[in-house]
């Protein structure tokens, strides 16, 4: 028994250390591309190794900074991706809302079915939706791409609103319609401000999603100059018949600063847990 007793530190020291081996192995597999990412950016020489430029220059931003290649994509990017940001967040709003607050007849089923939605891979339904487009003739519009983008992401956003939404108090909406206050001014006036943190979480998570999305701009749209930057980072793939390594470090660099600007304008909500001590009285 003490032999048995006596080994137990040493096995929890090894474990430990193959756990924190483990760890280091995933970390570099993040670590690595990014920081070839930020190598190559500025090395006009770049490979497919990581490797410290010499000498540092900006030739390769130099090169991608025009209209059609970064200025046009990341506009209509922008469109895209912000449209329909705001469209999924206000319908997850309006369709978390009777799924928060009323015991609805079939709720759990709708809920297991958003739940199922949200794995549904979106090649799955390309071909109906591209044929379903073309019979109403939005092929090649920024509108219907927006809409089915905001389709996309909806039932993963209405399950997080909902779940955000589950912990504002239904006290304060019952103290507000005590007040004279309607269903949407309580909506308005009391849950939206309380779980405004959450619904920063919803935007950014929507956000990030569209704009790395490929798929569906690539089919629905077919002009270049309605192309977002998610599709035309493609083109650096096959230019010129090689690719350029240190101008695709430099668009990719570019291409990821919207969702880290929203992030960090968005970032000073996320912080705490939802503060409701003291909204409701005596």
């Amino acid at each position: 028994m003490s032999s048995v007793t006596g080994m137990r530190p040493s096995s929890r020291v090894a474990n430990k250390a193959a756990v924190n081996i483990a760890l280091c192995v995933v970390a570099a597999g993040f670590v690595v591309p990014l920081l070839w990412l930020l190598l190559a950016a500025f090395d006009a020489r770049a490979g497919v190794a990581v490797s410290w430029p010499h000498p540092w220059t900006f030739k390769n931003f130099a090169a991608i900074l025009t209209y059609d290649t970064t200025y046009r994509p990341m506009l209509n990017g922008a469109i895209l991706c912000g449209g329909g940001t705001l469209v999924t967040v206000f319908a997850a709003v309006l369709a978390a809302y009777p799924l928060s607050r009323y015991q609805l007849p079939g709720k759990r089923p709708f809920m297991l079915t958003i739940l199922f939605a949200t794995g549904l891979p979106i090649t799955a339904i390309m071909v109906p939706v591209y044929g379903l487009f073309v019979q109403f003739n939005l092929i090649d519009t920024l509108s219907g791409t927006i809409l089915f983008m905001a389709t996309t992401a909806l039932p993963i956003s209405i399950w997080l609103t909902k779940n955000f939404m589950d912990g504002v108090p239904v006290e304060l909406e019952q103290a507000a319609g005590t007040a004279g206050a309607s269903t949407m001014q309580g909506l308005r006036s009391i849950v939206l401000p309380l779980m405004w943190p959450g619904l920063s979480v919803v935007t950014i998570y929507t956000f990030i999603g569209l704009w790395g999305n490929f798929f569906v701009p690539f089919v629905l749209l077919s002009s270049n100059d309605r192309l977002p930057a998610s599709v035309s980072i493609y083109t650096f793939f096959g230019q010129y018949g090689q690719v350029v390594y240190g101008q695709l470090a430099a668009y990719s660099m570019l291409y990821s600063l919207p969702a880290v600007l929203l992030y960090l304008v968005l970032s000073r909500r996320l912080g705490g847990a939802f503060s409701f001590g003291g909204a409701v009285k005596g």
